[in-house]
């Protein structure tokens, strides 16, 4: 999977949600959620079930309008001027409907209709949205014959086939196979890497890690954690953020090493937690440039061994954005 052509993004910020409320008879699904997520980002969704991501999904994609609180996309009111927010975003839900007895062909050619493309732009459309997701060789084939897989990857293309700014992905990945799946990651970072914007909700948390820059989670309709996560793979460099790192010296130096480097490095606003063996985690607000400075004079003072970037995996993060919330921080 592959994306030909970059997708352009206007704004630093694509989206922005402000104090949504979502009631049901009886129920409040959204109570106050509140984000941003910037342009060429991937968010992933994430709670547990009967949370509201399905109804905070559907609100974003301008199905179903919240009691309170206003959704932007690039600066437009989905709900003032809901065509041009629709021209600009994708929508998949996790149920969601094929024309059976159409080609694919004819399934996308009818999205891109649907979105007002011109004949010779609609045909352009659909042999683009189909080399996304690898469906080039079916586009004569009926919908209803195609494998679960092959009729998951053609409703994402139809939700792609306009180029959207935004898209928005309930579930994409239920009932793909583990090539299908590497293949959908692949597709998530390069229309990312294009500058789409996406929030994809997910029960997959190994899979949301492979490619996600942020995570959003809720719980009972409100939002308890936003958090960008710190992957290999997150073009965010660029902005300084707390990481962590591993630090081996070499074993058998001097007795208060311990105490010395702690002094040291709190010196460059670094703190240092011994974990044994002649090992520390160092956290701080480091840059790339601070990083390599910080690396420089550390081995001009000690024999280092080992100096790298520590990553906490998604599942990690979610159950410590739980358990901040039952210890009150």
């Amino acid at each position: 999977m592959h994306v030909a052509d970059a997708v352009h993004a206007v704004s630093s910020t694509m989206i922005v949600v402000q104090d949504v409320t979502y009631d049901y008879p009886g129920h409040r699904a959204l109570d106050g959620v509140g984000f941003e997520l910037p342009a060429a980002s991937i968010t992933a969704l994430v709670g547990p079930n009967g949370a509201g991501k399905t109804t905070l999904l559907r609100t974003m994609a301008a199905l179903e309008e919240p009691m309170e609180g206003h959704i932007f996309m690039n600066g437009l009111d989905i709900w003032e001027t809901p065509r041009a927010a629709h021209r600009i975003m994708g929508y998949l839900p996790d149920h969601f409907g094929l024309y059976k007895d159409l080609s694919v062909r004819c399934c996308l050619l009818h999205a891109a209709c649907a979105r007002n493309f011109a004949d010779d732009e609609a045909e352009e459309a659909v042999q683009w949205a189909a080399r996304q997701v690898a469906l080039e060789a079916s586009l004569d084939d009926r919908a209803g014959t195609l494998s679960r897989g092959q009729r998951q990857r053609l409703a994402l293309a139809q939700a792609i086939v306009h180029r959207p700014m935004v898209l928005l992905l309930d579930e994409p990945a239920s009932g793909l196979d583990p090539q299908a799946r590497a293949d959908l990651s692949r597709l998530m970072k390069n229309l990312a890497a294009a500058g789409m914007t996406l929030l994809i909700s997910s029960h997959i948390l190994a899979e949301l890690e492979d490619y996600c820059t942020a995570m959003l989670v809720l719980e009972q309709g409100r939002l308890l954690s936003h958090r960008r996560l710190e992957t290999a793979h997150s073009n965010t460099s660029d902005i300084p953020s707390e990481r962590t790192f591993r630090l081996r010296l070499a074993a058998g130096t001097e007795s208060d090493l311990a105490c010395r480097l702690s002094a040291w490095l709190s010196e460059r606003h670094v703190r240092a937690e011994f974990a044994g063996e002649a090992v520390w985690t160092l956290t701080g607000v480091l840059d790339e440039a601070a990083q390599a400075r910080l690396l420089r004079e550390l081995a001009s003072t000690w024999d280092v061994l080992e100096f790298m970037p520590q990553t906490r995996n998604l599942q990690e993060m979610y159950l410590q954005a739980f358990a901040a919330r039952e210890s009150g921080v």
